[in-house]
């Protein structure tokens, strides 16, 4: 009989608690905000579902498209692209229902609390919905070769019907972005990009298809390791290094089985080969999660002077709530407003200007 490893046990619970209690607070929030709406006499509206978003709106692994970058259960899933067609799907019932269910004040799943797109409608009406045209995420394998705590990838790979999208399905999306002419594609949602197996043919087949799009990757760098992989990479405009920490310690406590030393190594390798072909593009970002417990001021220096000493172009610090009981209460009580400058993310520190390209956001 296979030993039962307590270690993963305990994180297992761990991790469950947390959600559990993200998920009662999630429901709570629903009410609280149903209520604010009816009282006010107003609906909410969300700019993903009309079209004017350059975020959210999701084509998972197995093409089933979502309206959230978090629809961990399915919830937010608004058809198949095995099935139906992109505006088939968009304009669709589900779709359609959610957004008449925001209009009456109803909030339709309880992920929409967790978004910053959801807003109650003005006296104005809604804008009508359009074909969206500034965004999508595209979700190459729900696979992950690292586990973080607030992170419920697991229940959305148990609902996959494929878990890793393939070649073939890819250059599909890829055509369907650039008819749709999509200005940013972000190349990321629940898994681990470079996970892919074809990840080296993946990302130049997108660049090919999308010449002038914007194209994000975000990845925990711990399998950016290879030439071949740096070379494909090449295609992208941003890469955003997820590293919450400045050991393997502190990484440990949010991003299980990661590597601080792999993963700052790709950073630094990753620099030195892009900047070898006297290249500007990817733009390259340390993505910093702020927690109780890797906020201390002198952690926070040392990441900036550790950014500083292998060339990256960014370090960014974003506050989280998740998971609930590492929440940074230095920045929350703004601790934290001399870290660089403030911006969508949190805080930012442009360390190589001369590399930001012109549609940098």
């Amino acid at each position: 009989m296979a030993q039962i490893n307590p270690v993963r046990q305990i994180r297992n619970r761990k991790t469950r608690f947390n959600w559990r209690v993200s998920n009662v607070l999630r429901r709570t929030v629903v009410k609280w905000r149903e209520l604010r709406a009816k009282i006010s006499g107003r609906g909410f509206y969300c700019p993903t579902l009309a079209g004017l978003d350059d975020y959210n709106l999701t084509v998972n692994s197995d093409l089933t498209v979502s309206c959230n970058c978090q629809d961990y259960d399915g919830s937010g899933h608004l058809g198949d692209l095995r099935k139906n067609t992109f505006e088939e799907v968009f304009f669709g019932p589900v779709a359609q229902r959610f957004r008449d269910e925001m209009q009456r004040g109803k909030i339709p799943i309880p992920t929409c609390v967790r978004c910053s797109m959801l807003r109650l409608e003005k006296n104005a009406a809604p804008p009508v919905p359009r074909l969206p045209y500034r965004g999508m995420l595209i979700e190459n394998t729900v696979v992950c070769n690292v586990d973080c705590v607030g992170c419920a990838r697991e229940g959305a790979a148990a609902i996959r019907t494929q878990r890793q999208m393939s070649l073939k399905d890819l250059a599909e999306i890829a055509d369907l972005a650039a008819r749709l002419k999509m200005e940013r594609i972000f190349y990321l949602n629940l898994g681990e990009p470079f996970l892919s197996p074809t990840i080296c043919q993946e990302l130049p087949l997108l660049r090919e298809k999308n010449p002038n799009a914007y194209i994000r990757v975000s990845t925990n760098g711990v399998l950016l390791n290879t030439d071949a992989k740096r070379e494909a990479a090449l295609n992208l405009t941003d890469i955003q290094f997820s590293v919450h920490g400045i050991s393997d310690a502190m990484l440990e406590i949010y991003m299980k089985r990661s590597s601080f030393e792999k993963a700052y190594a790709a950073m630094r390798d990753m620099v030195k080969f892009r900047d070898a072909r006297g290249s500007k593009m990817p733009l390259l970002e340390w993505k910093y999660l702020l927690f109780n417990w890797n906020d201390n001021p002198k952690t926070i220096e040392r990441a900036v002077a550790m950014a500083k000493e292998i060339g990256v172009d960014i370090i960014s610090f974003w506050p989280t709530q998740n998971p609930f009981y590492g929440v940074s209460w230095r920045y929350k009580l703004g601790l934290m407003k001399n870290i660089g400058q403030p911006c969508w993310k949190g805080h930012e520190i442009i360390l190589r200007p001369e590399n930001l390209p012109p549609n940098y956001k």
